[in-house]
């Protein structure tokens, strides 16, 4: 069987000196001044026509985690690209763990873990093969060690033996995160690491990524799944390449001012038609037996429901904005640069 070998890791070098985190900027990270682990501005990535990154400035303090929320197609991974070494930014500047994003993307590239969307390790070699290949890219010794200790440190011992081919969809997560971190960066960049992965390995994922993170591992991870970006302590949404909204996520909730009802009773189906074409309502979509409404304007929205909410098999409550609610609203009102 060929397979292609795409490391999942950068490059076959020695990690380098730890010693050099910037200290220009500090920011406040759950009650304690913290250095950024990454500090870009301005972030400019083109691809002929099509500006995939369109001025992205972002921060990351160390030790957190941060989520980077965004449709398909909105520059998610060609960020994380440029901030790991692999891209260079048409414009803008920046550091990562101290480095210079322009000139010194090799050592960038020594000092972060970086995951891809693809499983990229030799199937028909087993967990232990695939790490003694990575851990000699690094040139770590002992190889044998090294390896042990990784697998001790992602639940993998008994699994060793097992060839990468027949594990399961988490199971091949935990591999690659093992891969990421056995040469100990002091940042994941991780691209959608959960995508096609069942909620309890889901779970099992995030509850080791915060694991990692008590231990000073600064994380940056691109996600689809709004329980994960609740799991961050901050994040930052981005569409069609511009960066929209960054805080924590009750922060970020909070500074959209939507307004939510929760609407129940008969004929929903008519009902969601009737609101769609009201003044003041953005959004109305079914969760089981309810709809939720939403609009930015509260005072039309109000008026809105009150045509429908004193009639008999119809129930009208407040309810609370989602993330969900502002995430698509930010798409309603972003524009499409990739056309």
């Amino acid at each position: 069987m060929s397979i292609s070998w795409r490391p999942t890791l950068s490059i076959p070098l020695r990690p380098c000196s730890r010693g050099r985190l910037s200290m220009s900027i500090l920011v406040r990270n759950r009650g304690a001044v913290m250095p950024n682990a990454i500090d870009v501005k301005g972030l400019v990535k083109r691809f002929g026509k099509a500006t995939v990154v369109d001025h992205v400035s972002m921060t990351v303090a160390e030790g957190e985690i941060v989520g980077f929320l965004g449709p398909n197609g909105s520059g998610k991974t060609t960020t994380i690209r440029i901030m790991c070494g692999l891209l260079t930014p048409d414009e803008g500047e920046g550091q990562v763990l101290g480095y210079d994003l322009r000139t010194e993307g090799l050592k960038i590239k020594r000092e972060v873990g970086y995951m891809t969307q693809r499983f990229s390790f030799y199937e028909d070699l087993t967990i232990a093969e695939n790490l003694e290949f990575v851990a000699r890219l690094y040139k770590l010794d002992p190889v044998k060690d090294h390896v042990a200790q990784t697998l001790d440190e992602l639940g993998l011992t008994t699994r060793g033996g097992q060839l990468a081919g027949t594990l399961s969809g988490g199971w091949k997560q935990r591999l690659a995160l093992a891969a990421c971190i056995m040469h100990k960066p002091k940042l994941l960049l991780l691209d959608e690491p959960t995508a096609g992965v069942d909620p309890k390995a889901r779970r099992d994922f995030w509850d080791e990524i915060h694991r990692l993170a008590d231990g000073g591992l600064t994380v940056l991870v691109s996600t689809h799944y709004m329980d994960e970006a609740e799991r961050c302590h901050r994040i930052n949404y981005i569409s069609y390449g511009k960066l929209l909204a960054t805080g924590t996520v009750s922060e970020v909730i909070e500074r959209t001012g939507l307004t939510t009802f929760f609407v129940s009773g008969k004929r929903l189906g008519n009902v969601a038609r009737e609101l769609e074409e009201m003044p003041g309502v953005d959004q109305v979509a079914p969760f089981g037996a309810t709809l939720h409404v939403v609009g930015s304007d509260r005072e039309k929205l109000t008026a809105a429901l009150d045509r429908i909410k004193h009639r008999e098999d119809i129930h009208v409550e407040a309810g609370q904005t989602s993330l969900e609610d502002v995430f698509i609203q930010f798409m309603a009102g972003a524009k499409d640069n990739m056309q």
